[in-house]
């Protein structure tokens, strides 16, 4: 080899490495908040992550185990998340700096209304509760300390007529916890916001000896609405969605969203959202409630923190909401 040619050779391989480099350098790290490993938000996230890494160049997404939304959100906040689930009472105490977010305002944006979260009452037969005033007196876990769980359960013993710390003796366990410490007889009943099924719902509904009860409190939905805003809706987890229930649950619900703050760009909120909906079959694959990741929940109302200006683009191309 001349002395020309090896030097054109040592440029060629410089420039291929430099090329490999940019390349590489362009990957990003996008972090995912979700939730704990029980509920329906962490495999919910890693089903999105993967699809964001599949789909957008140069990304790899990742799903964090957090306490919920609460944790979320304040990880959105700091910039230590990009993207991160929350129920949608949580995300307007944020946006507004209010309740547990009094240390300030968080600059919120909807990417997708995704799925309504329900709330469980859960207990066993043995305990012998049946309605919400049964609760007095009991051992009952209201949701871990970083999840929107303890929110909205607190607005519903509120409404029950209830007091969360004189009329019962409160723990603060994520679903995973709170169905061993049911199983093993410290806590007699506890509150839990999620997806059907819930995993751990699942699990305990399945326990040999254990009888799963739902207690209904539907009824409660107009005096939360009064005290909070128009959040919350009456829903139904319906017979046979866990193992031997064979009633309906007559219950509140709250819809979900993606949010993100206000420093992500147009393309990338646009891009995002619309491998979301449109790559929706793959998530569906993982939990059945990304089956609501539709366009026709796109709607307004049904986030109270407003939508990114490139989920508004996206939207507005499909025709719909916003």
């Amino acid at each position: 080899m001349t002395k020309t040619s090896k030097i054109t050779a040592a440029l060629a391989i410089a420039l291929t490495a430099g090329f490999a480099f940019g390349a590489h350098a362009q990957q990003r790290t996008m972090s995912i908040g979700t939730g704990g490993t029980g509920g329906v938000y962490y495999p919910l996230g890693g089903a999105i992550a993967n699809v964001l890494s599949k789909n957008l160049p140069n990304v790899q997404a990742t799903a964090e185990v957090t306490g919920g939304s609460v944790d979320n959100l304040k990880l959105i906040g700091t910039g230590q998340s990009e993207l991160g689930f929350s129920m949608a009472d949580a995300a307007l105490d944020a946006y507004k700096g209010q309740e547990k977010f009094k240390s300030g305002k968080i600059p919120l944006q909807a990417l997708l209304v995704v799925y309504p979260n329900r709330m469980h009452v859960v207990t066993v037969e043995s305990t012998g509760i049946k309605t919400m005033a049964d609760l007095k007196g009991k051992r009952v876990s209201t949701g871990s300390p970083g999840g929107a769980t303890e929110v909205m359960a607190f607005r519903v013993i509120e409404a029950a007529g209830l007091d969360k710390d004189k009329d019962m003796k409160r723990e603060r366990l994520g679903v995973a916890e709170s169905v061993n410490a049911i199983k093993d007889g410290k806590i007699d009943a506890f509150f839990w916001v999620g997806g059907i099924p819930t995993a751990s719902v699942t699990d305990l509904a399945a326990t040999p000896g254990m009888k799963l009860k739902l207690i209904d409190h539907a009824d409660l939905v107009d005096k939360m609405n009064a005290k909070y805003g128009n959040l919350y809706s009456a829903g139904v987890i319906k017979a046979g969605s866990y193992p031997g229930y064979d009633v309906d649950n007559k219950i509140t619900e709250v819809w979900n969203i993606i949010v993100t703050n206000d420093k992500m760009s147009n393309d990338d909120a646009y891009n995002i959202v619309k491998t979301l909906v449109e790559k929706k079959a793959d998530i569906v694959a993982v939990h059945k409630e990304a089956l609501s990741f539709s366009l026709d929940n796109q709607v307004q109302s049904r986030s109270p923190v407003p939508f990114h200006p490139g989920a508004l683009k996206y939207f507005k191309e499909k025709g719909v909401g916003g």
